[in-house]
């Protein structure tokens, strides 16, 4: 599953980037750290606590709400602030200031529900609003209800969603069993907005997502990276395992992939790990910090 050996991870100056030059790693969770049993594994975590002994900071960047995403935050022992919703909310757990939240314009919200709701899509979609750190719904649906346990989040169902679009979301999601559909839904999107006026991904394949224009794992990064810690991307190992960790791989002087990633994604990075049941995280980080 190799795509690149330390020796051809080169920096803009050309030169070999090697574990001396790596200060930050981050890392997503789901697919990444955590697999199906939404826990992280002692390998995983003796891997990410060996690099943190050598004075490497770890920070972690998800589409998952900043309330679910915590735990795995306080669980590796990160003493940075948490990027969440694919990096439109990131926020201090220690002091519970918020560096940076990026919301959905509400009249695109809006937008977005109109298109949800034509009659062709309506049955098929389960739709999400994120506002203020709460998860909102028109109904709890199966595919709401799985997502909700796996999350530890308790949806708040209410009807028409247009009720609580007097505050802006930080996210909007459409989940679907039928990949096609969510395939088709991000096409289609695509081609009505531009990168300019929505960030448009999928997280995995049953989740279509939509955040803020300015909003995406790579910029998430950056700003840790550059403003919080005065470094450079060539100072920074990336890991994760899917398309909304596009933008944070290529920032990276090191992007790793995971082994259970989509085609695309493992093509983008610079070395592909075992996949998240293996603990491919763990192979990563001892391949590229701790040797």
């Amino acid at each position: 599953m190799q795509k690149a050996s330390t020796a051809r991870l080169a920096s803009t100056a050309n030169q070999a980037i090697t574990s001396e030059d790596i200060k930050l790693l981050v890392v997503d969770i789901d697919g990444t750290i955590s697999g199906q049993s939404n826990t992280l594994s002692e390998p995983v975590k003796q891997a990410i606590a060996a690099a943190q002994a050598r004075g490497i900071k770890v920070a972690i960047a998800t589409g998952r709400m900043y309330r679910s995403a915590l735990r795995f935050h306080q669980e590796i022992g990160s003493v940075l602030p948490l990027a969440a919703y694919q990096g439109a909310w990131i926020q201090d757990p220690a002091n519970q200031k918020i560096h940076r939240h990026l919301p959905v314009a509400r009249e695109v919200a809006r937008q977005l529900l109109d298109y949800f709701e034509q009659p062709q899509l309506r049955s098929l979609l389960s739709v999400h609003f994120y506002i203020n750190d709460q998860l909102y719904v028109r109904e709890l649906t199966r595919e709401t209800q799985i997502y909700a346990q796996r999350s530890g989040i308790k949806p708040i169902a209410v009807g028409d969603l247009r009720q609580v679009l007097n505050n802006e979301p930080t996210k909007v999601l459409a989940l679907s069993d039928d990949t096609d559909v969510i395939n088709e839904l991000l096409g289609n999107l695509r081609r009505q907005y531009t990168p300019a006026e929505l960030y448009l991904t999928t997280s995995v394949a049953t989740f279509f997502e939509a955040t803020n224009p300015f909003v995406n794992k790579g910029t998430a990064v950056r700003y840790l990276t550059e403003e919080l810690l005065g470094l450079q991307s060539t100072n920074v190992m990336t890991i994760g395992d899917n398309f909304n960790d596009v933008e944070m791989l290529e920032y990276a002087g090191i992007g790793v992939a995971m082994g259970n990633a989509p085609t695309a994604v493992q093509a983008i990075a610079q070395w592909v790990a075992p996949n998240v049941e293996e603990d491919g995280a763990a192979t990563a980080i001892k391949k590229f910090l701790l040797s």
